[in-house]
């Protein structure tokens, strides 16, 4: 390991550069002396093309003032290219031998950011705060088995953030870029939706992975926006029981909530929504309202 480090060392010094992106050849080096391999049970898929990289970048609108954090960066290949655009990058990596390998690899491809970067060896979805200034956007190629708990979590734990692209499988990104009436629309698009303005930015080959994944993959911009008034909570908790069973009627899917179907046919009168809609058929404000309505109404059984 290192010598292969040192190599990437003296080729950044001879093209004169601060950063050297990753290529297939390197990513494969790299994970082959560090006994790296990538696990199913992580969601690993290491992209392996550095126009690829860029892409996301460029897709993500980053520059100079960010403070970019990436959940995920594996062998350092998106990290790389955040550091030639953002003003600071911290990665959160769980996995021990990655986490060991990383700060060695930004080290050699991008001696002269080194400073601005910031490693967290940690479980995403355990991270309650960050070293350094706080951060303004996020950029990640997330682990397709836990994308939108981890989106979602640091939508709600790091307000600051402003801007998202994260690429995850293409299914996601559709149910999470969803609008209402929507086959695709449901528990990830009204929750996204809660913290930012959510759009599809583009899709990725296979090609570009390595191992390549058996599914798609898509990009996913999001713009921090004002969430509705309502206690976020509370809110959620409606939205999850008007999708529990996707066929039925609000009226009957929130009667457990509202303490009897007659509860919650009041409380959906009184913001204006028929009892015979379906949860597929509201968009984030209505769900804020009904759940103001039941929350005022005293039949309800959970309460908050």
């Amino acid at each position: 390991m290192a010598r292969l480090l040192e190599e990437a060392g003296a080729a950044l010094s001879e093209s004169g550069g601060e950063v050297r992106l990753l290529g297939a050849a390197d990513v494969r080096r790299l994970a082959a002396e560090a006994s790296v391999r990538p696990t199913k049970q992580r969601g690993q898929n290491f992209v392996i093309d550095a126009n690829t990289v860029r892409r996301i970048v460029d897709a993500s609108g980053v520059g100079p003032q960010d403070v970019v954090v990436e959940i995920g960066p594996g062998l350092g290949s998106l990290t790389l290219a955040l550091l030639e655009r953002a003003r600071h990058v911290t990665a959160v990596e769980i996995d021990d031998a990655l986490a060991g390998l990383l700060p060695a690899t930004i080290a050699a491809y991008a001696p002269g950011a080194a400073d601005r970067f910031a490693l967290v060896h940690d479980d995403a979805m355990r991270v309650e705060s960050l070293p350094g200034p706080e951060p303004t956007a996020l950029v990640a190629n997330l682990p397709y088995n836990v994308s939108v708990p981890v989106l979602l979590h640091f939508l709600e734990t790091f307000p600051s953030l402003r801007s998202v692209l994260v690429m995850v499988q293409a299914e996601v990104a559709h149910r999470l870029a969803a609008g209402p009436g929507s086959r695709t629309y449901g528990v990830p698009s009204v929750k996204a939706a809660w913290y930012a303005d959510v759009r599809l930015a583009g899709s990725i080959g296979r090609t570009v992975f390595w191992p390549a994944p058996n599914v798609d993959s898509a990009l996913v911009a999001l713009e921090r926006r004002e969430p509705p008034a309502g206690d976020r909570a509370w809110v959620f908790r409606v939205v999850d029981a008007a999708f529990a069973q996707r066929r039925k009627t609000l009226r009957a899917a929130l009667s457990g909530l509202a303490g009897g179907g007659d509860a919650a046919e009041r409380a959906l009168r009184s913001v204006g929504i028929d009892p015979r809609t379906r949860g597929e058929q509201l968009d984030v404000e209505q769900f804020a309202a009904l759940a103001e309505a039941l929350a005022a109404d005293g039949s309800t059984a959970a309460g908050r």
